[in-house]
Order: C-alpha cells, then sequence, then structure tokens
C-alpha cells in the first residue's frame, strides 16, 4: 500500500538516525529511525518496526504503523495499524484497519475525508463503566 504509487520525493529516516523538532515533508515520509515532534506529511507515511515517532501531533495523508507512535494523529486517507505497532494517542481518520496484535491506547474517530483534517478527535461518550449488578430496582437496601 505505502509504496505502491509513483511519488515526487521520498524522505528516509535511517534506523541509527535521530530527528528532533518540527518535521514537514512534501513528499512521502519512512521512519526506521527516532523523530521527536510534530510531523506533517503531505504525502503517505511509514513507520517501521523498528522506528519510534513522539510528540503532540502527526498528519498524513495515509500511514502505516509498524513501529511506536505516540501522539495525536489526524491521517487523511487511510490508517493501517499493523500487529507489530504501539500506538498512544486519539487518532482521527477517513479509514482504519487494525491487525490481531496491535496495542493501541487512545480514542478513534473515523471521518468523512474531506474533513478529517479538520476537526479534532471526537471522544467517546462517557458511560457507567459499572452496569446495574442488582437489577433495575434503586431502593435495595444492601450492605457492602
Amino acid at each position: 500500500m505505502f509504496w505502491q504509487r509513483q511519488a515526487t520525493s521520498i524522505t528516509y529516516l535511517g534506523e541509527k538516525s535521530e530527528f528532533q523538532g518540527d518535521l514537514h515533508v512534501e513528499g512521502n515520509l519512512r521512519v526506521d529511525g527516532i523523530v521527536h515532534g510534530n510531523v506533517e506529511v503531505l504525502g503517505d507515511m511509514e513507520i517501521a518496526q523498528g522506528g519510534l515517532v513522539e510528540g503532540a501531533e502527526l498528519k498524513a495523508n495515509n500511514l502505516v504503523v509498524r513501529g511506536v507512535l505516540k501522539a495525536r494523529l489526524y491521517v487523511q486517507g487511510h490508517l493501517h495499524i499493523t500487529n507489530t505497532a504501539r500506538l498512544e494517542g486519539d487518532v482521527t481518520s477517513s479509514s482504519l484497519e487494525v491487525e490481531p496484535g496491535a496495542s493501541y491506547i487512545g480514542h478513534i474517530a473515523t471521518k468523512d475525508s474531506s474533513v478529517a483534517n479538520n476537526n479534532a478527535p471526537t471522544p467517546l461518550p462517557v458511560t457507567d463503566p459499572y452496569p446495574e449488578l442488582m437489577g433495575s430496582n434503586s431502593n435495595t437496601d444492601a450492605k457492602y
């Protein structure tokens, strides 16, 4: 999926490379190393199995996560979280694919692709974490 399209440019951050700061890429980006900071990719992005991206937010057209990603995500197109991925952060994406074995902590909102990159993730509604155990009668005299 990631390398199937012809890109105008591909930026590659190698396995033993580390970048700190905000990163803006006009084409596609593949990260095998470490990025600390905000990332904006106008094309597609892949975080390799040994890669780490950590920052406040990441924006990309399509994203494949095989490594570690800790950021708020805005993916205009498709987000693919593989079985080797560890993702921590809220996600807004047009479409989503999560493989069995992937690790994810956060909230996910899928939106129309025309608005996915402009809206913050929608949090899940708050529900009672303890369902009614005693039935619907709220006047029980049970003592704990």
